[in-house]
Formats: structure tokens, C-alpha cells, sequence
């Protein structure tokens, strides 16, 4: 069962930047995509980002130019670089990994907060 570990959440003023980290362990097969989700209070879990082994982006339009997903397969891990936060950013971010064999794998959430 792959492990995924999430980091980097906070506190932060509006306008401000936050990186989230996101580290799996625990692989039997190869990771195919990484991203991110987010969760506010109240509403449904949304897509933010995703990555694929080869590098190819996929970002929600809310947050285009402002939000930046990285990997770094070697280890494992998966970044999230948050530019010029806005209140609306404010969530519990949940990484996830999907294998080969399109299994999808969710970390525990890191919060964000954002105040105004």
C-alpha cells in the first residue's frame, strides 16, 4: 500500500506563497500521476494539479499562473509551489498518486490558511 506524506501547510497572509511537499513510500508499482486536491469546509473535494512521470501539467483555472506542480521522480515526490494566495485558497490539500495499474492513493491533507 503506497504511503503518501504531505507537508508544508500553514498560515499565510493574502498575497503570500506556501510550498507543499508530498513524499510516497511503500511502492510496489510505479507511479504514474501525482497532483493535488483540496477540500475547503463545506464543499466537495476539487482538482488543483496534476503531473505525470513525464512531466506533462494539468492545473484548475482558478489557479493558473498563480500555482506551479512539480515532481521529482527519483524520489518520489511531488511539489506544490502556491504564489499570491487568495482567501478562496484556503483548504485542506490532499496529494494523490495513481500507479500503473490506475489505482488511485490519497495522503492525510495538509491545511492551508489564508488570511486576509
Amino acid at each position: 500500500q503506497v504511503q503518501l506524506v504531505e507537508s508544508g501547510g500553514g498560515l499565510v497572509q493574502a498575497g503570500g506563497s506556501l510550498r507543499l511537499s508530498c513524499a510516497a513510500s511503500r511502492i510496489t508499482f510505479v507511479i504514474r500521476t501525482m497532483g493535488w486536491y483540496r477540500q475547503a469546509p463545506g464543499k466537495q473535494r476539487e482538482f488543483v494539479a496534476t503531473i505525470t512521470r513525464g512531466g506533462i501539467t494539468n492545473y484548475t483555472d482558478s489557479v493558473k499562473g498563480r500555482f506551479t506542480i512539480s515532481r521529482d521522480n527519483a524520489k518520489n515526490t511531488v511539489y506544490l509551489q502556491m504564489n499570491s494566495l487568495k482567501s478562496e485558497d484556503m483548504a485542506l490539500y490532499y496529494c494523490n498518486a495513481v500507479d500503473v495499474l490506475a489505482r488511485h492513493y490519497w495522503g492525510q491533507g495538509t491545511q492551508v490558511t489564508v488570511s486576509s
